[in-house]
């Protein structure tokens, strides 16, 4: 392999960790919101207003509450 060859397939092993990573992130993130949501629709907050400060739509709210 020329080094050339080694160094680009370092920076995409580097792409696939950073990747891997923001999907953890993403993963946790979506567990908090769906947790928070929840939360809010049992303190009685109108499903409308969770969406609104979520930046989700009413039936995007619902789906990830389900």
């Amino acid at each position: 392999m020329a080094m050339s060859d080694v160094a680009v397939l370092r920076k995409i092993h580097a792409a696939a960790r950073r990747r891997a990573k923001a999907e953890e992130t993403k993963r946790e993130a979506t567990e908090q919101l769906q947790a928070y949501c929840r939360e809010a629709r049992k303190a009685g907050v109108p499903v409308a207003r969770i969406a609104s400060e979520a930046g989700l739509s009413r039936q995007g709210i619902y789906d990830l509450i389900e």
